[in-house]
């Protein structure tokens, strides 16, 4: 999500005595002493981690990359070579921080974070009979990235989340500083297009990897500015043609455009401004054969919001939800949209035509968490005894509740003929909640049968906001789950737990060379034991996990 410094200056009209030229003030104003004035105003704080966090505390670069020498159980003798790379938030300095000031507080989110990339990389030797295994991480070296690095210290002022001024004054001030509102975080997903490999996430344009060094390359430059915003984390492959259909979101008008890459990658070959009336946060799109399938849901992002006193983010409960069906090169005249019940999707697990209608599948929620609760102490011990079933509710306007606030498996049904929507609102029950869905990507964009996610057990929640993943799920969409109930809509559901204290993160579905059936593959995941302080497939172990998931990976062949 990109936000541009036009609209923000002109939202500071609010305030009185602020009047910016911002050109001229990167030109004229001394970088140093725009510093002392941010070292004078600002306290920057270290956003704790309770001791059942420590998965999510950052790590520091090895350097070159190491042999594990200890493989726990046996990796399949028909496993294909390659390297399994995920990425995720590493901050620099420490940690998550928030900010003091006589503007107030602001602090970043628990998905900001600079990306590092995490390889585990699988060769067998000569003989093709003993594995090979090494490891190596990196941080994703993008502009902002250096920019820190160099300082030694923490620059960048938190501009998500926080008081209304503080927010504001964050935009101003990186500006003067920096040339940018805000660092580009490249934590998201790591993806493949015309053999290159690219990490992500949607403040900022794709930095190409060499797979082999995890060095960044730079970012993907598209010929003659066709494409001059971010794009979504999750773009997807075309059936068919090999073409790269992508999202980018923006604060201000146009707030939502589409474009279709080529498959060489050398040329943007359509692009349509989808005429939105607000920005509206749409993490990933779906694809069929023919169509592109659109998520206008009511997770928000408004600056004039923010300049009135409100949130930058916001989840409307009250505002529209609609899926929008896009021809692959059509334009805003040609989109069909269907209303739907108002909801939060982050994560698309497939979509495709059968017959009349488009079905898309999704892991929904009632509303979101991201922005979240605020980062202050009595509002995280709020959110914590909310975790715990304490309190039904949080006193901060977000109204989370335990039925609402995490995702089951969904489905539309969307007819193209009549405007029906079939709405399957629950596939998977309450047993678990799940997120960050997988397919075998062979059936993206058509019918499919089975879906992996990971699922978390509530009682994992971690109190600032955190979600740990205790399992893996296979669901099988053609069978129904055992039910005396004619009317259950609940599909057939496998779940693999991993032990007690130990959660996963970044699984990818690897297919199996020569595999017939969908399901032919295997699972293969980063797991950490909590107790143990131990990270297996990022540590001394490596597992490779047959059974039945994704934030950021990908499988390479070598």
């Amino acid at each position: 999500m990109q936000l541009d410094e036009q609209p923000l200056l002109r939202e500071l009209d609010h305030f009185p005595n602020i009047s910016v030229d911002v050109p001229k003030a990167i030109k004229e104003t001394p970088f140093k002493l725009l510093d002392a004035f941010v070292d004078f105003i600002y306290e920057f704080v270290d956003q704790p981690l309770l001791p059942s966090q420590n998965n999510f505390a950052p790590v520091e670069e090895i350097g070159e990359a190491t042999t594990v020498r200890t493989v726990e159980g046996k990796i399949p003798d028909d496993f294909p070579e390659g390297v399994y790379v995920r990425n995720g938030p590493n901050p620099l300095f420490g940690g998550l921080k928030s900010t003091k000031s006589i503007f107030g507080e602001s602090s970043h989110m628990w998905v900001e974070g600079e990306g590092m990339l995490h390889a585990l990389y699988l060769k067998k030797d000569s003989g093709r009979k003993k594995w090979k295994t090494w490891y190596k991480n990196k941080h994703v070296q993008t502009d902002t990235y250096n920019m820190e690095k160099d300082r030694t210290k923490p620059g960048f002022l938190p501009a998500i989340q926080g008081d209304s001024p503080a927010i504001l004054f964050s935009y101003l001030l990186n500006v003067l500083r920096f040339g940018v509102i805000d660092k580009y975080l490249s934590n998201t997903n790591v993806f493949e297009h015309a053999n290159k490999y690219y990490s992500i996430a949607e403040n900022h344009m794709p930095q190409e990897i060499d797979m082999h060094s995890l060095q960044t390359l730079g970012n993907w430059n598209f010929p003659s500015g066709s494409w001059n915003r971010p794009f979504t984390s999750h773009p997807k492959k075309a059936p068919g043609t090999g073409e790269l259909v992508i999202i980018g979101i923006d604060a201000k008008k146009p707030y939502f455009e589409l474009g279709v890459i080529s498959a060489d990658g050398k040329k943007m070959v359509h692009k349509a401004d989808l005429m939105f009336d607000r920005c509206a946060v749409c993490h990933e799109i779906g694809v069929t054969q023919r169509y592109n399938v659109i998520m206008n849901f009511p997770l928000t992002i408004d600056i004039s919001r923010l300049a009135l006193g409100g949130q930058l983010m916001r989840f409307e409960k009250d505002g529209y939800a609609r899926i929008g069906i896009l021809p692959r090169y059509g334009d805003a005249n040609s989109i069909k949209w269907f209303e739907v019940d108002p909801c939060c999707v982050f994560h698309v697990i497939n979509s495709f035509e059968h017959n009349d209608e488009v079905v898309v599948r999704a892991c929904r929620a009632r509303q979101s968490v991201i922005p979240g609760p605020s980062s202050s102490v009595n509002q995280l011990e709020k959110f914590f005894k909310w975790i715990k079933r304490e309190t039904s509710s949080i006193d901060d306007g977000s109204e989370f509740t335990k039925e609402s606030t995490f995702p089951r498996v969904c489905e539309w049904r969307l007819n193209m003929k009549t405007g029906e929507v079939i709405e399957k609102k629950n596939l998977s029950g309450d047993e678990f909640a799940m997120e960050f869905p997988i397919i075998n990507e062979k059936f993206t964009g058509f019918s499919n049968k089975f879906a992996y996610l990971q699922v978390v057990e509530l009682k994992e929640v971690s109190g600032s906001g955190y979600t740990r993943f205790g399992g893996l799920a296979k669901l099988h969409f053609e069978e129904k789950k055992a039910s005396t109930d004619e009317e259950d809509e609940l599909v057939k559901a496998e779940y693999h737990m991993f032990p007690k204290d130990t959660f996963c993160s970044g699984a990818s579905f690897v297919p199996k060379p020569g595999g017939i059936d969908e399901d032919d593959g295997w699972i293969i995941t980063f797991t950490h034991n909590e107790n143990e302080n131990i990270s297996q497939g990022s540590g001394p172990l490596v597992v490779i996990n047959t059974c039945v998931s994704s934030i950021g990976i990908k499988a390479k062949t070598l």
